[in-house]
């Protein structure tokens, strides 16, 4: 989303009416003990991704399809799906916010979830296209401060991110692999996720590599809440500029955010890769 423009999440806590109650680290399975090297808070947001990576891991591993599928299965409690259960991406690789060095302390202590993963909304940040990758972290932890200290934000906006180089970035805290209520568009942050593609495009092509991420961190996401990315889901509207409050809209399981909220985000250069795109991730969930 575009942080000079309008905002995109709620105030401070950013959490709609009747949203799930703040969980405790670990997918809710417990409190984490500190570790030597990382303070309670850092300790809190790495279990949230335990067992798909070690606590204090910076970068949790990608998968082959078949491993996916067991990982899936394993981190849902096996409540996961039969038919679900051919539908999932194999999971990228994901830099941890400790690998990407977030600053825990800055986000509001726990977590808030939603009931599931319906829809994917595709952002670009709107900041400068000429970053060295290496310098990518850097970049997110600027647009980390800028939600949680300018806006009042509980956490960064965004889900994940990722850089024109195709890394992927774990976003908000929670566990990547959970519901993790975002604040990246505004009425619809609800049983969706949010993708910042780092730079601006609406001038500028992004680069084959960083669609292709896009693509590939939807295709395992969103498989392992049964999505199709091809086809169309309904959300309830929180209430924007675009859709009044109560408002059922029919969305792609894979939209923009301009499709939320009236904005020039992702750009038009980002957003008109967007059916490739669809089409793309459908293809890596083997569908």
């Amino acid at each position: 989303d575009d942080p000079a423009g309008a905002p995109t999440g709620a105030p401070k806590g950013d959490d709609p009416a009747g949203a799930p109650a703040r969980k405790p680290a670990g997918n809710g399975k417990g409190t984490p003990t500190t570790v030597p090297g990382m303070t309670m808070e850092m300790t809190e947001s790495s279990s949230a991704n335990v067992p798909l990576a070690p606590l204090g891991a910076n970068e949790i591993a990608p998968l082959n399809k078949a491993d996916t599928t067991a990982d899936a299965i394993a981190a849902s409690d096996g409540t996961l799906s039969a038919a679900a259960r051919p539908f999932i991406g194999p999971r990228p690789g994901i830099v941890t916010r400790k690998g990407w060095g977030a600053d825990e302390t800055l986000r509001e202590k726990g977590f808030v979830y939603t009931s599931t993963v319906k829809a994917a909304f595709v952002h670009h940040s709107a900041s400068g296209n000429n970053y060295a990758c290496t310098d990518a972290p850097a970049v997110l932890r600027s647009l980390y401060r800028y939600h949680v200290i300018s806006m009042g934000w509980r956490d960064l906006g965004y889900n994940f991110a990722v850089d024109k180089c195709g890394t992927i970035y774990e976003g908000r805290a929670g566990g990547v692999v959970n519901a993790v209520l975002g604040a990246h568009t505004m009425g619809f942050n609800t049983n969706s996720m949010g993708i910042a593609v780092l730079g601006t495009y609406s001038t500028t092509t992004p680069p084959n590599v960083a669609v292709q991420a896009v693509a590939q961190l939807t295709a395992w996401k969103l498989g392992l809440f049964g999505r199709d990315p091809r086809a169309k889901t309904t959300l309830t509207s929180g209430g924007g500029n675009l859709y009044p409050k109560g408002q059922a809209v029919s969305m792609n399981v894979i939209s923009g955010h301009r499709d939320g909220f009236a904005t020039e985000c992702p750009g038009k250069l980002l957003y008109s890769q967007l059916p490739s795109t669809r089409t793309t991730s459908a293809k890596l969930q083997g569908r």
